[in-house]
Order: structure tokens, then C-alpha cells, then sequence
């Protein structure tokens, strides 16, 4: 089971992603956060295996909140989504070793190759501990 935190200020698009991720049977959203400081807070309490991460949100954005969670021992797996879907941003998320950048209008498609892959290796984190 892949443990999720979901961070995004659009309360509208967190109750579309949280209907679709209740739809794989190996997906748990375990926590929500609407901005940046809240989700610094729900990822140390809740160490979810992957966070969906806004990148436009009050307080600190979800390019901050990455930067500072990959500086954690076992820093969680970071696929960012946004409707500022450009090549700046990507590129920005890669450097932040995301594992994605998915496109809100696309985030459907997008997520589901994503989330496959985290649940063939187990949630492994990064630091190559597993959840």
C-alpha cells in the first residue's frame, strides 16, 4: 500500500484526486494539506510514502516545501501537480528529484504509470528505505 499526502489549496481539485485515488486498490490517501507549511507539518507526523505536491499554494510554495523535504534522512517521494504546467517548472522538479511533474488537466493519465511503479518497488524512498 502506498501511503499519500495530498497538499493542494483548490479544496475542489483535492476532493477529484482523493475520488481517483480511491479507486486503486494499492493507494491510501493518508493525509490532506491546503498549504505549504501544513504539509511540512503532515509529512514528518504521517511519513507518507509519496506527496502530491501543488506548486502554487499561500505561505510557502511546493517548490520550497520539496527543496525542504529532500533534505530529510528519509525524504518522501515527491510527484508535483500543477495547471502551471511548463518546461521552467519540469525542469525545476527534476533538479528537486521529483518523480514527476503531472499537469492537473492530465492528472488522471498521468498519475496512474506513476503510482504503478511506487507500488512494484514497494514505496521504496529514495534513500532506498522502504516504508
Amino acid at each position: 500500500m502506498i501511503k499519500i499526502l495530498l497538499v493542494d489549496d483548490n479544496l475542489t481539485f483535492v476532493t477529484a484526486v482523493k475520488k481517483f485515488l480511491a479507486m486503486l486498490p494499492d493507494a491510501q490517501v493518508i493525509a490532506e494539506a491546503h498549504d505549504g507549511r501544513q504539509a511540512l507539518a503532515q509529512a514528518a507526523q504521517w511519513r507518507p510514502d509519496l506527496v502530491l505536491l501543488d506548486i502554487m499554494m499561500p505561505g510557502l510554495n511546493g517548490l520550497e516545501v520539496a527543496k525542504l523535504m529532500q533534505a530529510w534522512p528519509q525524504a518522501p517521494h515527491i510527484v508535483f501537480l500543477s495547471m502551471h504546467d511548463n518546461a521552467s517548472y519540469r525542469a525545476v522538479a527534476h533538479e528537486l528529484g521529483a518523480l514527476g511533474f503531472v499537469g492537473k488537466a492530465d492528472f488522471v493519465a498521468e498519475l496512474l504509470p506513476i503510482i504503478a511503479s511506487l507500488v512494484a518497488t514497494g514505496g521504496a524512498h529514495p534513500t532506498g528505505d522502504s516504508a
